[in-house]
């Protein structure tokens, strides 16, 4: 019996439609000689401590660190009795087929349920990035070996295994070492999750410790062709700090005073660039999170729960967990077939199809530029019910159609015009831009696209600072020689502005791209410039987890850190909290999946370095300032919050001695001291 083996039940019904395996069996679609079977997410999940040494259930520094010999699996108890049902089926197949999610935690998946079981026989991959009838067939005629894709698991266990050693350990270690000092407190340490959070409450000191500065502008309104424009002074080198700002306040005030009493400015120079802006790439899926985000205000979380939809549910898009926004030039025959298919999706969209240049192909095309095992996220080749989907799925659908219909679109092309004045001694500048050809711009009329990977930088990429202001302007004919009226000149004194606080978005641009975030020379060094920390598949769980366990807090769209989270981090060593070590990592996990590092070689530096820092740091003492609660209502000392089962809460600080506890949302005494309220403080905070 041939078995396929799937990552869920959806998955699985797609699959058995095209194998033809439409009878119902336990847990399972059977068919002539082949059944379909599927896991329900993780069906395995890697062990407790104690179940290495029952000792282990209770916290001591003298366990420190905990690293397994022999690793151990234990099956999830809410999806049990599926694993008997695929261990069951194993051990009757002849010949199996992965057909979990084509990445790591799918391989990752498969494979752990295969190794538990003992599975012995044939193996072979099927690899999908779309789960329409046609995308199905095309991957079961392309069968991939199960070898071809085994490093893929090995790379997943590599980051699955130190997430674990990480986080185990290092929870146990900086709880305990924070209740020494007198902090009864959950110091939750995560190898993504905890350099992440510092990206945020480094960001946050940032702002905290901004001292703004003021520097200076001289506008211009002049006149030519009774066509009104405006130029900006030109302060001298020596007034300028490093981003080109005039900082001398009397010198700009005199320029302001002397243009104000000047009749006109003469035309010295005029430049005329023309710039040709290539359309933006198919999305991965970090920027659809990010421009998502920026322009509908969805989480980075229901961007992927929405992209996922569409994937599994819909069928109208393709595999959405890719680093790459590239396209396989053998993609390039399917082309009619997709365009063909989103017309018959939507007919609003044939006009904009029936004016594409199909014979055009953009930069999107690029084997070479193909960075992971997945494609860009574009539009399938058979129709969709786009009556089905929900508002939110229509928005996040429609982004991906147009950046895709855009790669059959002119480039959008303008001329930037930077023309050099002359007044009473003193230097103007004027920029402008006149569009000549619209292009793929008119796609995006109502929104701002980012730029493209790769294209022409265009007028907001090149221009310095003091050109910025104006660059939209249409400037009127210039020439040299030409006399400009001078119809008034204004000073305006401006003071520089912090970062901005991360949004969700933003923050996981900085995941991805933490390569030119890193200020560690060594580090840097050491870095791709294409490595981030986590994977698409993770970075927006790990912003959502770190939400949920109130280390951020959501002010509108920004992100801000809690006191909980400044607590944390300031309790880090380096090592932990670097982002640039955590890359280091994620890097080393790529060189597992190429075949260049070994698995146990990285298990061994990881262990290696856990057991250098419990030696380093379980001594150390924390002084963490936190903001107390409410006064106890049994003895009058503060309180500091905490989590039951029932949810936050307030404890006595004193506690077990006082079991004082109030409700956080009503602020009204909870127990009046019996012994329930230790259960509910929880004295071991696993």
């Amino acid at each position: 019996m041939r078995l396929f083996l799937c990552e869920k039940p959806s998955q699985g019904a797609d699959i058995a439609k095209v194998l033809g395996a439409s009878r119902r069996g336990d847990g399972c679609l059977l068919g002539q000689n082949v059944t379909v079977t599927w896991c329900i997410g993780h069906l395995l999940e890697t062990a407790p401590p104690e179940a290495y040494d029952p000792a282990l259930k209770s916290w001591s520094l003298e366990h420190l660190p905990i690293i397994p010999q022999q690793w151990k699996l234990e099956v999830v108890p809410r999806t049990a009795k599926q694993f008997k049902v695929v261990k069951k089926l194993l051990g009757e197949a002849s010949e199996l087929v992965i057909a979990t999610d084509a990445d790591r935690e799918g391989e990752l998946i498969a494979r752990e349920v295969i190794e538990v079981c003992g599975y012995r026989g044939p193996i072979q991959r099927l690899w999908l990035s779309a789960l329409n009838p046609a995308s199905v067939r095309k991957a079961l005629g392309e069968l991939r070996s199960g070898e071809a894709t085994y490093p893929l698991y090995l790379a997943a266990l590599a980051r699955s295994r130190a997430d674990w050693l990480i986080g185990m350990t290092m929870s146990r270690l900086f709880t305990l070492v924070a209740r020494r000092s007198g902090h009864d407190i959950l110091l939750t340490v995560g190898r993504v999750q905890t350099p992440t959070l510092s990206l945020v409450v480094n960001r946050q000191r940032a702002i905290a410790n901004f001292v703004p500065k003021p520097f200076w502008q001289v506008e211009v309104r002049l006149v030519a062709h009774q066509q009104a424009f405006v130029a900006g002074w030109v302060p001298p080198a020596d007034c300028l700090d490093e981003e080109g700002r005039c900082i001398d306040q009397s010198l700009a005030e005199q320029a302001a005073r002397t243009l104000s009493g000047s009749p006109s400015a003469v035309v010295t120079s005029v430049q005329v660039a023309r710039v040709r802006e290539q359309p933006p790439l198919p999305f991965d899926l970090a920027t659809l999170q990010e421009v998502c985000n920026r322009q509908f205000g969805l989480g980075v979380d229901e961007t992927l729960q929405i992209a996922q939809s569409l994937y599994e549910t819909h069928k109208a898009t393709h595999y959405p967990r890719t680093e790459s926004g590239y396209l396989p030039e053998s993609m390039l025959e399917e082309v009619p077939a997709v365009l063909d298919a989103l017309v018959k999706t939507d007919p609003a969209v044939a006009p904009l199809v029936k004016a594409l240049d199909l014979a055009r192909r953009s930069q999107a095309w690029n084997d070479k530029k193909l960075n992971g095992p997945h494609h860009g996220i574009i539009p399938t080749t058979e129709p969709a019910d786009i009556s089905r989907m929900s508002e939110k799925e229509r928005k996040v659908y429609d982004l991906i159609r147009r950046r895709y219909l855009a790669q059959f679109m002119p480039f959008h092309e303008f001329d930037r015009t930077t023309a050099t004045l002359e007044a009473s001694g003193l230097v103007l500048k004027a920029t402008g831009k006149q569009i000549v050809v619209p292009g793929w711009k008119t796609l995006f009329a109502k929104a701002v696209e980012a730029p493209a990977e790769g294209q022409e930088a265009g007028e907001d990429d090149e221009a310095p600072l003091d050109e910025k202001r104006h660059a939209g302007q249409v400037l009127p004919a210039l020439v040299e020689g030409m006399a400009c009226a001078i119809q008034q000149a204004g000073l305006k004194t401006l003071t520089t502005q912090p970062p901005a606080l991360y949004t969700e978005g933003t923050l996981l641009k900085a995941m991805k791209g933490i390569a030119a975030l890193v200020q560690d020379p060594r580090l840097k060094a050491k870095l791709r410039e294409t490595t981030g920390i986590g994977t698409q598949a993770t970075r927006a769980a790990i912003i959502h987890g770190l939400i949920q366990r109130g280390y951020l807090a959501k002010r509108k769209k920004a992100l801000e850190p809690t006191a909980s989270a400044f607590a944390l981090i300031d309790a880090m060593p380096p090592a932990i909290k670097d982002p640039g070590m955590t890359a280091i990592w994620e890097q080393a996990c790529e060189e597992i999946e190429a075949g260049r590092l070994s698995l146990q070689s990285f298990l061994d530096k990881q262990a290696a370095w856990i057991t250098q820092l419990v030696r380093q740091c379980a001594g150390m003492t924390l002084s963490i300032d936190l903001p107390a609660g409410p006064p106890c209502p049994l003895c009058g000392e503060p309180m500091r919050k905490r989590k039951g089962p029932s949810g936050f809460f307030w404890g006595c600080f004193a506690y077990p001695d006082c079991k004082g506890v109030l409700a956080v949302e009503s602020g009204k005494k909870r127990s009046s001291g019996t012994g329930k309220s230790r259960k509910a403080a929880g004295s071991n905070p696993v």
